[in-house]
């Protein structure tokens, strides 16, 4: 665990602030003495934490689908705490449904809030970020960023996406002095199996797989062994240091996930590489 921390106060951006793992992240900012702008679609459920934290936080609303909302957000930032240091771009949901019978309709509304509410609120805080010379933007991507999760075609696909577009994001930036994490989590304890996410087992030629995963979701929901608090502090340590890592797993079932996977991946790339290389132009 790095040692080189950043101690000033700094002022975060957090999407998705009502519940979930952005509730909690928004809770860890503003006991750690930073200020915040919280957001979500309801801002009515933040009014607790300005009761208890008063001017330390700006609650808004924000559909970060909207790349006109988003402006408004990082401009809200400026206007009320001058600066804006940490972006947390953390809305989104899953539905589980088997691909076939996934509307094209529920494919686009999970990527626009999964991928383009990403984009949007990302690109509305770098010119600030590019001007100040610093920053920090977390993309909540999650396990389902580094592997194929059965029934949530729609979302792995957005996450996969947002993997890609944030390692390039990375590169881009890190020499104005800006840095991406991207944090990949696991199944904590929040709502986002239960009221969150709406599950389908789909027709019956499916019942092997997105059935038996529809199935363990319904029952999984409240047992998850992630801790929504623990990953706060563990995100906010991250956000603290001046070498945070671009990927960053939370969880034991995610990072047993992720590791199988990319072993297995690694393993066929190694079998298949002379074919793989076969294919290169040789000079005559």
């Amino acid at each position: 665990m790095s040692k080189t921390k950043i101690s000033a106060t700094r002022v975060w951006l957090i999407t998705g602030s009502t519940r979930g793992l952005g509730r909690a992240l928004a809770e860890a900012v503003l006991e750690a003495g930073h200020k915040l702008v919280a957001t979500g679609r309801n801002p009515d459920k933040l009014q607790d934490l300005v009761a208890l934290y008063g001017n330390q936080v700006r609650a808004i609303t924000l559909d970060v689908t909207s790349e006109q909302a988003a402006a408004r957000a990082v401009a809200e930032a400026i206007k009320t705490f001058g600066r804006l240091d940490v972006v947390a771009n953390n809305a989104g949901y899953g539905d589980v449904c088997p691909i076939e019978d996934t509307s094209i309709a529920e494919f686009r509304a999970q990527i626009e809030t999964n991928l383009f509410g990403v984009i949007n609120v990302t690109k509305a805080a770098l010119p600030l970020m590019r001007e100040q010379g610093s920053g920090h933007i977390l993309q909540f991507s999650s396990v389902g960023g580094r592997i194929g999760p059965i029934g949530r075609g729609p979302y792995a696909a957005a996450k996969r996406a947002v993997e890609g577009f944030s390692e390039v994001l990375s590169k881009e930036v890190g020499p104005l002095g800006v840095k991406v994490t991207i944090i990949e989590s696991g199944g904590f304890r929040t709502d986002f199996a239960g009221a969150s996410t709406t599950i389908r087992n789909g027709r019956p030629e499916y019942d092997a797989t997105v059935g038996r995963t529809a199935r363990f979701q319904r029952d999984f929901n409240g047992k998850q062994p992630g801790d929504p608090a623990k990953a706060a502090a563990a995100v906010l340590h991250i956000a603290s240091i001046e070498d945070p890592p671009l990927r960053l797993i939370l969880g034991s079932d995610a990072f047993q996930a992720i590791e199988q996977n990319d072993l297995a991946k690694l393993d066929s790339d190694r079998h298949w590489k002379d074919l793989s290389i076969s294919t290169d132009f040789v000079p005559r």
